[in-house]
């Protein structure tokens, strides 16, 4: 059991680097278009601060090749204003001189959030004399950046190393729901799979089947399993080098008497179609390209779904950002919502995709991690959580 920043005592005064994940969409102006993840982080930094502890934020933004001003932090830093009225500041850097200026001249209580990590090129290379300038900064470490904790970067890994540490309060409910479809989940327990890239979710997919009773696959990797199977899926996104990664996991799953369920039918369009009008087809021929799961495949999905006890979703079952091929996901949101199961649904388009369903206040748990939480379930742990320091009984 890890360590979490209510077991920290003495917290007045002390600067605390409380590492959270401000990745949040932002448009090509640079203006933030969802602060979902900002107010997952509000519970640990409304915590800290009421502790009397001077908080410093540290975060990345996206992937900019040095110092891009439309990945900046500066407007994240105006938005917790709102809640943190006249106890908000904001570093144009993360190290140096007025980084170190302005934790001096912090007062207990006080916020100050620094500049994208990620303008320094040290971070993702976890480079230990970078990280030892941030540490500096600060007396403990907290770690509430759950949707990053699968990366060895210096200021969420190295950090750990050099100062005393423990999880925060979003950190330790996303393990505490994750943990709970590992290890004592409440049957049934069907995992609902989609998203295009087979190759990220194949460990995770041999380790459901040891647990799950029912998993359903959707998306785009489908269209492999389904080749795999021997279905022909015409010109459908196919991973080639997947195809007997694939089959050894349907074969696995047979041996281990659990069910994988595949599409049986599909929205598809034509490529020779420049109208490229959509057709629901049991059987995909010639040049059709998959792109949802059809109303067979909903139904049958929906009453697996209803029969569950407990629910992990992680991948949307077909091009929803697409009006056209959004029925199959949001369908199955919609099942999902409806069902008595206790649910849970990670990765970002998942997650995405059952907020623009208008269903996310029905669903038990969102988590704010897509790899993250890939990780977590093939591992039982995540890198950059098991470096922190195991609680005292």
């Amino acid at each position: 059991m890890k360590r979490t920043v209510k077991d920290l005592v003495g917290l007045k005064g002390k600067r605390v680097l409380l590492r959270v994940d401000f990745n949040v969409p932002v448009d090509d102006s640079g203006r933030i278009l969802d602060y979902t993840r900002v107010s997952e982080a509000m519970p640990t930094i409304k915590y800290l601060s009421q502790q009397g502890a001077k908080v410093v934020l540290l975060s990345h933004l996206g992937r900019p090749q040095g110092y891009d001003i439309r990945k900046s932090l500066w407007p994240i830093s105006l938005y917790l204003s709102k809640f943190f009225p006249n106890k908000v500041y904001f570093s144009n850097h993360v190290i140096g001189e007025e980084a170190e200026g302005r934790i001096e001249a912090m007062e207990e209580g006080d916020i100050l959030l620094l500049e994208n990590v990620r303008f320094y090129e040290e971070e993702e290379k976890c480079d230990m004399n970078f990280a030892r300038k941030i540490s500096s900064l600060g007396d403990i470490f907290v770690n509430d950046a759950f949707g990053v904790s699968h990366r060895k970067h210096a200021s969420i890994y190295a950090l750990a190393r050099l100062l005393p540490n423990a999880i925060g309060l979003l950190m330790e409910k996303e393990i505490s729901n994750l943990s709970s479809c590992l290890e004592n989940p409440k049957r049934p327990f069907v995992a609902v799979i989609g998203g295009a890239k087979v190759k990220d979710k194949i460990k995770m997919l041999k380790k459901l089947i040891d647990i799950a009773d029912t998993i359903l696959l959707g998306g785009a990797m489908a269209y492999t399993f389904l080749v795999a199977s021997g279905t022909a899926v015409a010109s459908s996104l196919t991973s080639i080098e997947s195809i007997a990664t694939a089959k050894e996991i349907l074969d696995y799953a047979k041996e281990k008497d659990k069910k994988i369920l595949l599409p049986i039918d599909h929205v598809a369009v034509r490529e020779s179609d420049k109208k490229e009008k959509k057709e629901v087809v049991d059987f995909m021929v010639e040049d059709m390209v998959g792109y949802d799961i059809g109303p067979k495949t909903i139904k049958m999905f929906s009453e697996e779904i209803a029969k569950a006890g407990q629910i992990l979703w992680n991948g949307p079952l077909g091009k929803y950002e697409d009006p056209r091929f959004k029925e199959g996901t949001f369908k199955i949101a919609e099942a999902i919502a409806n069902s008595h199961a206790y649910s849970l649904v990670g990765g970002g388009d998942s997650v995405s995709a059952v907020k623009k369903s208008g269903l996310s206040g029905k669903i038990n748990f969102l988590s704010t991690g897509g790899g993250a939480s890939l990780k977590f379930i093939e591992n039982g742990s995540l890198v950059c959580v098991e470096v922190i320091q195991e609680k005292i009984r």
